[in-house]
């Protein structure tokens, strides 16, 4: 009895099935981590700079992908796209998705870090004579960047666990890999620890790239 414990019919294929699940999530990762930070980083310095009738607008465009489940903004940007002549793939839309999600989130992150930089401080470049993009570039944004890499290393964490809620539109990612060998085989617990794991080496890498950073810099003051 106790040796039927370690009995199972998962396979080598099965184990490759979900990496490929897991080179899914990864892709699924990378283009939303990217576009949600580059649209993120603008968004934020448009919201920490501008008026309030810029900023206002913004906000509330940003508060409606922050307020909305994800799994509803994945279905309804999926069933919509071909209503407005969008023939993309559901990778393509999952991608989309999750970065305009991300870039919600990171635009707070992002304004918060700029915000975070002491006005004296910013005076003080000022007057020595820096013009206001040498303000941003030499002062702003390095400061910024220490105060938001911890919750941008969170987030990040985050949208790579949230892609699991692309399956939902059909795309086969690590977790609903796991679910197809699970139906077949009838072995959640192992099939679905064998997938945390992979979670788990994915993201430990990101994890402890962050904490190195954040350690260096404290090094470097």
């Amino acid at each position: 009895m106790f040796s039927s414990l370690f009995e199972t019919t998962f396979s080598f294929n099965d184990l490759m099935f979900m990496l490929k699940g897991a080179g899914v999530t990864l892709m699924l990762t990378f283009w939303a981590v990217l576009g949600g930070t580059l649209l993120g980083v603008v968004f934020g310095v448009v919201r920490a700079v501008s008026p309030w009738w810029v900023n206002a607008p913004l906000g509330a465009v940003l508060d409606v992908f922050r307020s909305i489940p994800l799994l509803i903004q994945l279905v309804v940007a999926n069933s919509f796209k071909t209503i407005i002549g969008i023939h993309w793939s559901p990778f393509t839309v999952g991608c989309v998705v999750l970065a305009l999600y991300m870039s919600a989130y990171c635009t707070e992150i992002v304004r918060s870090g700029f915000l975070a930089v002491p006005t004296t401080t910013r005076r003080a470049a000022r007057s020595l004579g820096l013009t206001w993009r040498q303000d941003l570039t030499e002062i702003v944004f390095p400061i910024a960047l220490r105060v938001a890499l911890p919750s941008w290393i969170g987030l990040t964490l985050g949208v790579m666990k949230d892609t699991a809620m692309v399956w939902w539109i059909g795309v086969v990612e690590l977790l609903r890999s796991s679910q197809v060998i699970v139906t077949r085989i009838h072995e959640p617990l192992f099939v679905l620890t064998i997938a945390g794991l992979i979670y788990f080496l994915m993201s430990f890498p990101i994890a402890r790239l962050g904490a190195r950073l954040e350690k260096r810099w404290r090094e470097n003051d």
